[in-house]
Formats: structure tokens, sequence, C-alpha cells
């Protein structure tokens, strides 16, 4: 059992990760209380699955540009002060929102703003976190850093959907947006509290700007097909087989049930990815990293068509959910240990925004998909159709880049 239980070494040995892993923890619960909220007031609204998907649409602009764009700052500039600034600028994004559920049925156009607003200071936060992670712990810690991390995120989404889905139910909208507001105090605190955090220069790269710094950081990805697989892998799973989308409908249409079991929806697959990752200790003995990968992702698409094959019963769609949650965090510790041993510190801010992109724009785009597909066939449909092609997918990277189910810690990327 102590072989599996998680590694806590990082928290104790760093206090300047700690202090960041316990101010995220409580802004996360706070932020999936806004995500329910949106995704259930959106839908209110409007009673479209295309609507709801178009969140994902709006968000995914801003990401994209500001990802880009801004990836080289992160490489330049005390990382402190820019998450700072990031965090201050997503407690104006939920403030927003929070104006527009207290003053009473706001126009949509306000609602995507906001959405807009959250994507594009997410997809700062994000990679400015993550690219200070390695200079806070020792690279023997990498693994266990990022099973802690997947913890923290995935415990949030289980106890944030499932208490903002009973607040919406019991106290309204108004009170979910509220509690974010608030949380991202914790998150600003525990930013300040932080040392300084400025990146080690990569020679030859420390002084460009513009354009050519984004194109820079393209570049080292070139011909790194390991690297590249980590990306790849990760826009299949999300684009094809994530299914929140339609978690409104099929709550109302399938479960008959409103916003208490849109909570639940949300909770299943962060419960199994908080069980996964509780359970990680033995994450640090694997070395075909590449392999365990590609493991992960087809077990989530398989749990997610089984998800959509389960008709109206509760129990059994959140056991599924549950299974795909806790594949999904295993994909992710390995991701993100491959992605931290390949990239240097000088470019962790570049490749880092590509990466946030990736992970947080490819659920947008397959929110996009799960509701066009759900409009034009049935949300069962888009549900098992995109699990199944999560696995082919999958399938096509494996034979395409066969080195990469071979590839040990310490291979070239």
């Amino acid at each position: 059992m102590r072989s599996l239980a998680i590694d806590l070494s990082p928290l104790r040995e760093s206090r300047d990760f700690r202090v960041l892993w316990t101010g995220e923890l409580v802004s996360q619960i706070g932020s999936q209380f806004t995500l329910v909220a949106l995704f259930f007031q959106v839908y209110a609204v409007t009673g479209s699955s295309i609507a709801v998907g178009l969140i994902g649409l709006v968000q995914l602009v801003p990401m994209s540009l500001v990802s880009i764009g801004f990836g080289p700052q992160i490489d330049r500039r005390d990382r402190r002060r820019i998450l700072i600034g990031a965090q201050s600028g997503l407690m104006v994004a939920s403030a927003l929102l929070l104006y527009g559920s207290v003053r009473g049925n706001p126009p949509l156009a306000l609602l995507y703003t906001a959405a807009a607003l959250n994507g594009a200071f997410l997809s700062i936060a994000m990679p400015t976190r993550g690219a200070m992670t390695p200079n806070l712990i020792p690279a023997r810690l990498l693994p266990q850093a990022a099973a802690l991390n997947q913890v923290m995120w995935n415990g949030a989404g289980l106890v944030g959907p499932a208490l903002g889905g009973i607040v919406i139910a019991t106290a309204g909208l108004s009170w979910a947006y509220g509690i974010d507001v608030v949380s991202y105090v914790a998150a600003l605190t525990a930013a300040f509290m932080l040392r300084p955090q400025r990146p080690e220069p990569v020679e030859g790269l420390d002084e460009d700007v513009g354009f050519t710094a984004v194109m820079n950081g393209l570049r080292y990805v070139k011909g790194k097909r390991i690297l590249q697989s980590t990306y790849t892998v990760d826009i299949v799973a999300m684009v094809f087989g994530m299914p929140r989308v339609l978690f409104p409908v099929l709550a109302v249409q399938r479960f008959h049930h409103g916003a208490a079991v849109l909570g639940w929806l949300f909770a299943a697959p962060a419960f199994g990815a908080l069980v996964g990752a509780l359970t990680s200790g033995w994450v640090g003995r694997v070395r075909r990293l590449g392999l365990a990968i590609l493991i992960s992702v087809v077990v989530w698409g398989a749990a997610i068509a089984a998800f959509g094959l389960v008709g109206g019963n509760l129990g059994l769609a959140l056991f599924f959910l549950a299974i795909a949650g806790g594949a999904d965090v295993i994909s992710a510790v390995f991701r993100n240990t491959v992605q931290q041993i390949v990239v240097p510190d000088g470019l962790r801010g570049r490749l880092g925004a590509l990466n946030i992109l990736i992970v947080t724009g490819g659920p947008r785009l397959g929110d996009l998909e799960g509701g066009l597909v759900a409009s034009v066939f049935t949300p069962a449909i888009s549900v098992v159709s995109g699990g199944l092609l999560c696995v082919v997918g999958v399938g096509v990277i494996a034979m395409t880049v066969p080195r990469f189910a071979r590839w040990r810690v310490g291979d070239l990327p």
C-alpha cells in the first residue's frame, strides 16, 4: 500500500511549491463553481447544446492568440509577477459573470465575453505555473510533483462541481460566481508569498523578441517526435473523447434531473482522476512513459464510449466517467513529466503555453464537435462515436510514431 500511495515529498521539501499548490487548490475549487454555473446558465437561456459548445469556441480564439504571443514573456520576465497579473485578470472575468447574474437575465454576449476573458488569462496563468514548477523542486521529484498537481486539480474538479451544482440549485447562480471571485484571494495571496521566479536564459535565445521568439519555440519542437506525440495524443483524447458539453442535456433528457446531477457528471471524472492520482506512488518507477501514455488514453476512450452506451443508468454512467478520469490523470502525469524533462528552462514558457493551448483548447474544440454531432444525430451517438474515434486515433499515433511506445527516460526526444 505504501508503494501505491502518492509521494508527498515535493510538498515537504519545497516551501514555494507547497504555497503555490495550496493557493491553487482553493482557487480551482472556485473555478469549478463557475464552470458548472456558466454551462448551466447558457443552456437555461438558450436550450441549445450548440450554444453551450460555443463557449469553447469563444474561449479558444483568445487562448490561441495569447498562448502563442505571450509565451516568450514567460521565458523572459519574473514569473511570479506574471502569475499575479494573470490571477487578477481571472478574478475580473468571474466578477463580470457575478455582475451579470446579480443584474438578472444577462445577455448571452456578456456570458461569452466573460468566458473569453477567462480563456485569455487562463492561457497565461497555467503555462506560468508549469514553467515555475521544475525550478521549485529537484528533477527527481518531477513525476511526484505532476501527480500532486493532478490531485489538486482533480480534487477541485470533484469537490467544486458537486458543491457548485448544489449551490446553484439551492442558492442561485450569483452565489456560485461569488464563491469563485472570493477564492482568487487565496491564489493571489500564495503568488505574493513566492520568491521571485526569474527564468534561466537559453544561450542564443535570450535576446529573441516578438515573432522570432515565438518561432524559436516552435522550431524546438520540430523533429522531436516524442515531444510532438505528447501533444497529438492529448488533442485526440480531448477533441473526440471529452463529452462535457453534453452533460447539461444528458442531465435533463437522459437522467431527468437538473443542476444537481449536472454537478455529479462533472465531478465523476474528477473523482476517478483523484483516486488515480492518490494511488500514483508507482509512477516514478515507470521507464517507458510513451507506452504508458498510449495505454492510458485507450482506456479513456473506451470508458467514454461505455458511458454513452449505458442509457439512463446513472450509477453506471458515473462509474465509467470515473474510470475515464483515472486513465486521464495517469496520461497527464506522464505527459507532463516527458515535457518537463526534455524542454530547457528558457523555453518552458513558450512550449508550456503551447501545451496549455492544447490541454485547454482541445476540450473546447471537443465542446464544439460534441455539440454539433449531437445536434445532427443524438447526444448518445456523439458520446459513443467520440470515444471510439479516440481509440482509433491512438492506434494511428502508435503506428506512425512507433518510437513513442518504446521511449524511455534518458532517450533523446
